[in-house]
């Protein structure tokens, strides 16, 4: 155990510099989704009455994909496109690589009694409820497949998922975040679907606590459950099912970075990378036009390293008062990519700026967050609170 924790601390120091380098998530140019069909190749996953939870799992991803697709300011990266085997880490390297906006891991689930049924949608985190551990430990057993699992995992026991404790706090900064999007997820499965609501759950999953985005993991339904897998199973059911989560990644991406207006209409000759377009915020007046706003350069108000807490994206401009942000006072507003982007208060504490996010709660801003600005730039968080 002392082993593993030692050698995560050293990788945990890592992902610390990787973000370092990347600027936070929404500045990136278009919305990045990584989907990751679970399990594939020799790892099956969960089989039962003939229903496969590696091929469900791949066919629900890639139908999710292709409704995503359809917009030309997000862009989908698979994990896998294909019957292939994908370790565990390698899934999530391929999300902090494409420096994604948000990470998500599709399976189904199942028990030995067969009569479970539901869906239900993970965040990272230690849990000492029974079913959520087992949910894990079924999980994060897939590295057993993987040939140097005992070298690359040192220390870690599939069989005791308590034993991630030391490197959950790649997650822990996007949180709030990861549970907006399970429980948008959770609630168009409810609300759209019909189906059984077992809730959004926190447990120790390797292949989340990895990544250095919003990253989540739904389980369809049980695939264990006569009714439930054959209905998975059907392309009438995955239609349904890849509609609900994409219309609920197009919710979430809505309210944290403006809504997809424009479908593609043509497939575009030559994709822009990061390093060709950089997007420059720009501090908007109230009432101005974004897009005649983004094209000026970048007003720099706010020297050195504060945090402000994001509480709303629109592509309307308010007046910066506060009835029209039911009370909170002082705001502010920057416009990135044609999208005004409305922040409460600023502070150089972190410990500070984490109570002005609790007030902007309590006043009705469920999804508000805190964001770390240098020089009037955006960074990492993680960056800030190097740099204070």
């Amino acid at each position: 155990m002392i082993n593993f924790l030692n050698k995560y601390k050293i990788g945990y120091f890592a992902f610390v510099l990787l973000m370092t380098f990347n600027v936070f998530a929404q500045t990136n140019t278009k919305f990045k989704v990584v989907l990751d069909p679970g399990h594939g190749g020799k790892d099956f996953g969960a089989n039962y009455h003939g229903y496969i939870e590696k091929n469900i799992a791949l066919k629900v991803a890639l139908k999710v994909g292709k409704n995503l697709e359809k917009y030309d300011d997000i862009e989908v990266i698979y994990t896998r496109t294909t019957d292939v085997f994908i370790e565990l880490m390698e899934r999530a390297r391929i999300a902090n690589r494409a420096n994604a906006n948000l990470f998500l891991s599709i399976h189904c689930n199942a028990s030995a009694s067969g009569e479970a049924y539901g869906t239900e949608t993970f965040v990272m985190g230690l849990t000492k409820n029974a079913s959520n551990l087992e949910v894990a430990k079924k999980e994060n057993a897939v590295i057993t497949l993987e040939s140097d699992y005992k070298i690359k995992y040192a220390g870690y026991n599939p069989n005791s998922p308590e034993s991630v404790i030391g490197i959950t706090l790649l997650q822990e900064e996007y949180l709030d975040q990861s549970i907006t999007i399970s429980t948008k997820i959770q609630n168009e499965f409810t609300n759209n679907l019909e189906r059984k609501n077992r809730g959004v759950k926190q447990g120790p999953f390797l292949v989340l606590n990895q990544t250095s985005m919003p990253s989540v993991l739904t389980e369809l339904g049980f695939i264990s459950n006569r009714n439930e897998g054959l209905y998975l199973n059907s392309d009438k059911g995955q239609e349904e099912i890849a509609k609900a989560i994409s219309v609920a990644i197009l919710n979430y991406k809505k309210e944290y970075f403006g809504e997809s207006m424009n479908v593609k209409t043509e497939k575009p000759s030559k994709n822009i990378t990061e390093t060709q377009v950089k997007d420059t915020p720009v501090v908007a007046k109230t009432n101005s036009n974004p897009k005649e706003e983004v094209q000026k350069p970048a007003v720099v108000t706010d020297k050195g390293v504060v945090f402000k807490i994001q509480i709303s994206a629109s592509g309307k401009s308010l007046e910066l008062v506060p009835q029209n942000f039911k009370g909170l006072n002082p705001t502010s507003v920057i416009v990135e990519n044609n999208l005004y982007k409305y922040y409460f208060e600023q502070t150089s504490s972190y410990e500070e700026a984490k109570e002005f996010l609790q007030e902007a709660k309590n006043k009705g801003y469920e999804s508000s967050f805190i964001v770390a600005f240098k020089n009037g730039i955006k960074i990492s968080i993680q960056e800030a609170l190097k740099l204070n």
